[in-house]
């Protein structure tokens, strides 16, 4: 069709919920006929487990968190289509963008196709993501793109809730609700819901000329937790630490590799329980002095969209 719109999705989903994001997303431009959405679902040449065996999850994160890539699959796209907007939907791995997704970003498929194109991030996750979103930033910027919007959908439940509910759906597959916990991963509502970012690409779409963004701006598309900020602080500088240590020991599998995990698990265990609730307590009693550093510290990272709400109905 003539004048038509073009949206790319650049996905990986292990477990389908990413997919299911974005599909409610990109919803109503499906059914916009001015609008074609075509899809490129990044895959490792070599699948990843679901669900994982425990030390096959952690074996992952000295990659993940050094951003080596597992070799991909040929990418299933037109590199020298030239899109209207591109949604790179990802999920964090260890405080890191899933590893295909690096990939992608390092490629020259990517370098192509984000080259002077507008981006919008879609997240979703447990609850951290800030430092998985500053490295995809400085991977889309070396790529020449245009990051436009950021929208964050997280797991229902509390952050201790979800401690125990996430790593018990990893591991075993099984995401219902148990104990009085909710049940592992995003809410059905929440993922419906995302439907409203959609709605707004598809007005900024019907308008002439490049997207300039950001277009989710008062939809509640991003909240950022300053005391979750600074423990992703600490387990980013944890996780290069450990990660660079087991990497000098040999790749994934070896293992004198697996034996340092074992000990990785009990240092970080011990941290958990000792380090994060003082943390968390110093932080409770600090508050009042930090509140403007804070508010600041929330403006700059839940840029370029917002979490303000003034466009949701009441």
């Amino acid at each position: 069709m003539a004048g038509q719109r073009k949206v790319l999705v650049v996905s990986y989903s292990q477990s389908g919920q990413l997919d299911a994001i974005a599909e409610s997303v990109v919803a109503p431009l499906r059914e916009d006929p001015a609008i074609r959405v075509d899809w490129l679902r990044v895959a490792p040449r070599q699948p990843y487990p679901f669900p994982w065996s425990f030390l096959d999850f952690l074996d992952v994160f000295p990659e993940a968190v050094y951003l080596e890539p597992p070799p991909l699959q040929p990418f299933d796209v037109d590199a020298d289509c030239r899109y209207d907007l591109i949604i790179l939907a990802y999920t964090v791995w260890f405080l890191a963008p899933a590893p295909p997704i690096t990939g992608f970003l390092k490629s020259e498929t990517a370098h192509r196709l984000l080259r002077d194109t507008p981006v919008m991030t879609l997240i979703g996750c447990r609850n951290m993501w800030v430092t998985a979103q500053e490295t995809v930033s400085r991977l889309l910027a070396e790529q020449g793109a245009r990051l436009i919007d950021n929208a964050v959908l997280t797991d229902q439940g509390s952050a201790l809730a979800s401690f125990i509910t996430t790593p018990r759906w990893l591991l075993t597959g099984r995401k219902d609700a148990f104990w009085g916990l909710p049940p592992a991963g995003i809410s059905a509502t929440d993922i419906r819901d995302a439907r409203r970012f959609g709605e707004a690409i598809r007005a900024a779409l019907a308008e002439p000329g490049p997207l300039q963004g950001p277009m989710l701006r008062g939809l509640g598309a991003v909240t950022v937790n300053p005391a979750l900020v600074r423990s992703e602080r600490i387990g980013h500088r944890s996780f290069r630490l450990w990660g660079r240590l087991l990497r000098r020991l040999g790749g994934p599998g070896t293992r004198l590799r697996r034996s340092v995990l074992i000990l990785y698990v009990v240092f970080l265990v011990a941290m958990i329980v000792s380090v994060v609730p003082l943390q968390l307590v110093l932080q409770r009693l600090t508050a009042p002095l930090r509140r403007t550093r804070d508010a600041q510290l929330r403006a700059r990272l839940e840029a370029p969209s917002g979490s303000g709400r003034e466009r949701l109905p009441t």
